[in-house]
């Protein structure tokens, strides 16, 4: 890797780092529907360069976090808790569809991708790296998508998914949650080996409204939303 590569590497991780700030400020309510977000406000804030900061912007404008309005910039999108559940409540269907999907359609060397991944999750609860967790579990569930081998479906979940990110990474801080979204996870690893498509979708559909469950628990606790 040459300097440049590394260099490029280091924005990006930049760049995620200050995304990930901000969703969870979003998610939480600390920045609030219609504050503007100033690149060089936040440049100077998270002592970067414009260019990480612009990055994390346009993945949070991806995910409909943030949106621009005419004479303010980018400013926080409105999201309200009562929109926050009806979108878990789709995601939760549509990822019951494609766990059981691939239940019956992945591969031997997708299962094994997936039982890998699923054993690595135990030592970040162990040691509470929540950081390490979101990032896995993104992991664990795009491949469960993949596994679909039905790519307009993966497609339509990833972009469901995206759209809840910061949600899905705030409800992880609820107490304890770590540790009982892995015990789901679990018993999907169950259903999935014993080839029961139907209990595998089940088993996640719960797991996602489990996920709500928490995140309106942390909002409440919060008293932010």
């Amino acid at each position: 890797m040459d300097g440049r590569d590394g260099a490029a590497d280091d924005r990006e991780l930049l760049s995620d780092r200050i995304r990930n700030a901000l969703e969870d400020e979003i998610a939480t309510g600390k920045l609030e529907a219609g504050a503007a977000l100033d690149e060089q406000q936040l440049a100077d804030r998270f002592s970067a360069s414009r260019t990480p900061v612009r990055e994390a912007l346009r993945q949070l404008s991806v995910s409909g976090l943030v949106e621009m309005r005419a004479r303010r910039g980018l400013v926080v999108a409105r999201m309200t808790p009562e929109r926050i559940m009806d979108m878990f409540e789709t995601v939760a269907e549509i990822e019951s569809m494609c766990v059981r999907l691939a239940t019956y359609r992945m591969t031997p060397l997708e299962r094994s991708h997936l039982i890998e991944l699923h054993d690595v999750s135990e030592t970040l609860v162990k040691t509470g790296d929540f950081d390490a967790y979101d990032v896995f579990n993104r992991a664990f569930h795009e491949a469960i998508y993949h596994a679909t081998h039905n790519s307009f479906l993966a497609e339509q979940a990833i972009m469901i998914r995206n759209r809840l990110a910061a949600f899905r990474r705030a409800q992880l801080q609820q107490e304890q949650r770590l540790e009982r979204s892995r015990a789901e996870h679990e018993a999907i690893m169950q259903a999935i080996a014993e080839g029961d498509g139907e209990m595998a979708s089940r088993r996640m559909r719960a797991h996602m409204l489990n996920a709500a469950t928490a995140l309106r628990r942390f909002i409440e606790a919060s008293k932010l939303i």
